[in-house]
């Protein structure tokens, strides 16, 4: 079925789900270390994704702001929500007036093809590695998820990702039998959600400004950008989308999640690497995805740390060594002269460390490099 320009099929469905390997982690742990309220978190990810999908048209994903993400949940005795609305806030006015202004389309024209591809590459080994972190704590699990993804992965019958969630809910159910019983206990109710807004301090905005949102800026505009802004023009040429395009939506993204009460959210290309490679082609993954949030959002909230225990490490171990392999595959399109290379292979390495401390390397040794004041 095709609506308004978006397939809804079983690879849409399928292809839905290519994400979870991020976003699991992250909302379980908003939610269990930072006690943060399930509802808003869920229910911004899934209007934005409804609105990603219906507006792009392709699998433009949205995901947790990682180094926001990562810092709050690391340290749950000083990140207050305050703190994390208040980095939201900031992020959110940052790129929409980046955007609205057209500054974002200066930093994008100094950014060269090496920088993003390099970008690209470490975002790509980074998931690999944690993937297979999470699938050495389950090395069985995850060694037939990946045998059973290795051979479904092009059949458009019995799409991978289908087989390996259902896998996972068969293993899930087996080892913990009561897992179960929890679930038929989950009643629904309808919440709606509180503005988060209404409860940042001063002292909360100032620290998470401080803390969380000035770390996580070269991170988003070398990632969830330009990198997005390119891997989304590479796969689908004929729904291109600029910079400007990606910074405002971020602006209006994160300052309306955080107004009820959600997390700091972005695009990511990570993210769209692995809608792509289980098998969405247009943003009816995203909506697919986006309608099942809400659902639960509005009527399961109070059961989301039961609902995702059906999915076990090892199988999201998988899906994000997949999304990784397919997002450093784009390594192909370098070229492959020296000097290109060794900018790519340069941001790659210390993109593994910190996406946006390998962005400005990478734009630093590019321009060192055309100038001659490095040879190589």
């Amino acid at each position: 079925m095709k609506i308004i320009g978006n397939k809804y099929n079983r690879m849409e469905f399928a292809g839905a789900f290519g994400d979870l390997g991020t976003f699991i982690p992250f909302v379980v742990g908003y939610i269990t270390i930072n006690k943060m309220d399930p509802l808003g978190i869920l229910l911004a990810f899934g209007l934005f994704k409804i609105f990603a999908g219906l507006y792009f048209k392709t699998p433009m994903p949205i995901q947790p702001m990682k180094a926001i993400g990562g810092a709050a949940i690391a340290n749950p005795e000083i990140i207050t929500h305050g703190m994390i609305w208040g980095s939201g806030i900031f992020t959110g006015l940052l790129w929409l007036i980046m955007g609205i202004s057209g500054a974002i389309d200066i930093l994008a024209k100094i950014t060269k093809k090496p920088v993003v591809i390099g970008i690209m590459l470490g975002l790509g080994f980074s998931f690999i590695y944690d993937g297979i972190k999470m699938i050495t704590a389950e090395p069985i699990i995850g060694i037939i998820g990946a045998a059973i993804t290795l051979l479904f992965l092009t059949n458009t019958r019995f799409p991978a990702m289908l087989l390996l969630l259902l896998f996972g809910v068969i293993i899930s159910f087996t080892r913990t039998p009561e897992l179960f019983s929890e679930l038929m206990k989950t009643g629904m109710h309808l919440r709606l959600p509180e503005f988060g807004i209404l409860n940042i301090d001063r002292e909360g905005m100032i620290k998470g400004i401080w803390m969380l949102g000035l770390p996580q800026i070269p991170l988003t505009l070398g990632n969830a950008i330009i990198a997005i802004t390119a891997e989304n023009n590479r796969l689908f040429p004929d729904k291109k989308v600029k910079e400007r395009t990606i910074a405002i939506d971020h602006g209006f993204m994160n300052i309306f999640s955080t107004a009820i009460g959600g997390v700091p959210l972005c695009h990511g290309a990570g993210g769209m690497a692995g809608h792509v490679r289980f098998g969405a082609k247009t943003g009816g993954a995203l909506v697919i995805l986006g309608v099942i949030l809400v659902i639960i959002g509005l009527f399961f909230s109070d059961s989301v740390a039961v609902l995702f225990k059906i999915f076990p490490a090892g199988i999201l171990g998988v899906i994000l060594c997949f999304a990784g392999l397919e997002l450093a595959s784009v390594a192909k399109g370098i070229g492959w002269e020296k000097e290109d290379a060794y900018v790519m292979l340069a941001t790659a390495g210390v993109s593994l460390w910190n996406i946006g401390v390998g962005f400005l390397v990478g734009l630093v040794l590019y321009y060192a490099i055309k100038y001659r004041v490095v040879k190589v």
